[in-house]
């Protein structure tokens, strides 16, 4: 078991999904964790409650990281409660499904806006902290489909082909300040993102799949656990794929 304990860590967009999954985890092995969420207050209750329950520590902070200053209030609370900041994990983002040529402006600037910029604002307001303090995490949650692409989605994979180049390249630039940026790249996980697949739709996803079966939100996290260990010092401009095999 990978031990936490003593260390601050943001989950963005931690209310539901993978993002949930990944504040559970992270808590079960002694961090402390700001569970930010965007609109879903239940949700980040929830999951405030549950850690709680079990001998964690946590709290919700609304923010809408697709915007700066709310990016910057989100990376400021955190230092102000907690006197330091040690794990930076960019969870949060939105998915849209449908033909490029269908979709609006407002909908490709809600991808835009979530799924790059959020990753990049809280990285910038983030690093001045870490650098002060000589070290830090910082973990950028992907897609598979940002390596591969996929049909109907691609707005959504270009999203994610950029946090991936995005991660690689901040990886570089913080290296000698012993910051360490990696990626995860999940593939098809059992969360609420996929509950508009009908079960032929799923059915035929499995199939591509070697493992025959979707990830699990923890199966995940435990791969984002690694990455603020030890474990993996050595680490760092890496996108690790979790997609039981898929690509």
């Amino acid at each position: 078991m990978n031990d936490l304990n003593g260390r601050v860590v943001i989950v963005t967009g931690a209310s539901k999904g993978i993002g949930k999954d990944i504040a559970m985890n992270l808590a079960s092995k002694g961090a402390s964790i700001v569970v930010n969420y965007n609109k879903d207050l239940e949700g980040a209750e929830e999951v405030v409650s549950y850690i709680k329950e079990n001998g964690g520590y946590a709290v919700a902070f609304q923010s809408n990281v697709g915007i700066y200053s709310e990016a910057q209030r989100l990376i400021e609370f955190t230092y102000e409660t907690f006197g330091k900041i040690d794990i930076l994990i960019n969870n949060a983002g939105v998915s849209h499904i449908g033909l490029l040529m269908d979709m609006n402006e407002n909908e490709i600037d809600r991808l835009i806006d979530t799924n790059i910029k959020g990753v990049m604002y809280t990285s910038k307001f983030a690093i001045p902290y870490f650098l002060n303090k000589g070290k830090g995490i910082i973990i950028n949650i992907s897609s598979i489909w940002g390596q591969s692409g996929a049909a109907c989605e691609a707005i959504y994979s270009a999203t994610k082909g950029a946090v991936n180049s995005f991660t690689k390249a901040l990886a570089k630039e913080l290296a000698p300040s012993k910051i360490r940026v990696n990626g995860v790249a999940p593939g098809v996980i059992n969360t609420s993102m996929n509950k508009w697949l009908s079960e032929e739709e799923k059915s035929m996803l499995i199939d591509e799949i070697p493992m025959c079966r979707f990830g699990e939100g923890n199966e995940v996290a435990e791969v984002v656990s690694f990455l603020c260990s030890e474990q993996s010092s050595y680490l760092t401009g890496q996108i690790l794929t979790v997609d039981g095999g898929m690509i």
